[in-house]
């Protein structure tokens, strides 16, 4: 019986939530599979509700584990004398569209439904971010993120946001909301667009090509929470990514690189 969880930390115990308890169980991503990795974790389960999972992974891979959304599968028949043994994560990525050579190729939907061709934003250095109002990380990246904009917006950079209510339904609200919320809490001045989905089936093809661009490490090419950011250059190629944990502060070196100034 799959279930949904969510790691709750970065550090090298990767802590995650469950409904049920089971003597033995794997790890594989909600979509569908692509690349399947063991990793040595020892599981100990607690008679607790919510039951908590801890999940201690080596210090190399836990922030990679930061943030991943699995499906919980229990496996019968094994005894629980199994904890301690290699557990298998399956990640996963849908294809970017064949022929795209650059970002400026798509077009999406901003905040009203409305197309955009994102060949507007030629010569510009874009930063673009999976958001979300309910998050942890909301208040420093809208913060951050807004500072960045105004500071750096004349000089050539956009920040493109696109909502995501994917991890942890962290964004349930409709495109007016969101829109109200980021520029009444936090001033931002930045377009953002329409809500999409940026894992599974039915991926924005927009983040189809730049998770094939840039891929996501040791847990494969997956968002892996709320705020994680690319950097794309003028002529569209994505150079880099970064996790949800970097902060865009720390990301403006990289910007005014690319910017020349």
């Amino acid at each position: 019986m799959p279930l949904q969880i969510v790691p709750l930390a970065k550090s090298t115990t990767c802590m995650a939530a469950a409904a049920l308890v089971s003597s033995s169980l794997y790890l594989n991503s909600a979509s569908a599979v692509s690349t399947v990795t063991s990793v040595p974790v020892k599981s100990a389960l607690a008679l607790r509700s919510p039951v908590e999972l801890s999940c201690s992974l080596p210090s190399s891979s836990a922030s990679s584990c930061f943030g991943q959304r699995f499906s919980l599968a229990f496996a019968p028949s094994v005894s629980s004398s199994a904890a301690g043994r290699p557990m298998t994560t399956v990640a996963s990525s849908a294809a970017a569209p064949a022929s795209a050579r650059s970002i400026h190729e798509f077009t999406v939907k901003n905040n009203a439904g409305e197309e955009v061709d994102l060949s507007i934003y030629k010569g510009k250095v874009l930063l673009i971010v999976n958001v979300a109002s309910a998050c942890g990380l909301t208040r420093d990246n809208y913060t951050e993120l807004t500072s960045l904009y105004s500071d750096l917006r004349d000089k050539g950079l956009e920040i493109l946001a696109f909502p995501c209510n994917q991890f942890g339904g962290q964004e349930p609200g409709s495109n007016e909301q969101i829109k109200e919320f980021a520029c009444s809490r936090f001033k931002a001045e930045f377009p953002i667009f329409d809500k999409v989905d940026v894992n599974g089936p039915n991926t924005a093809p927009v983040y189809q090509f730049l998770k094939a661009k840039k891929g996501g490490g040791f847990l494969g090419d997956n968002i892996k929470w709320n705020f994680g950011k690319f950097l794309v250059d003028q002529e569209g190629n994505v150079v880099e990514r970064y996790a949800p944990t970097t902060s865009p502060k720390s990301i403006e070196k990289d910007i005014k690189k690319l910017l020349g100034v």
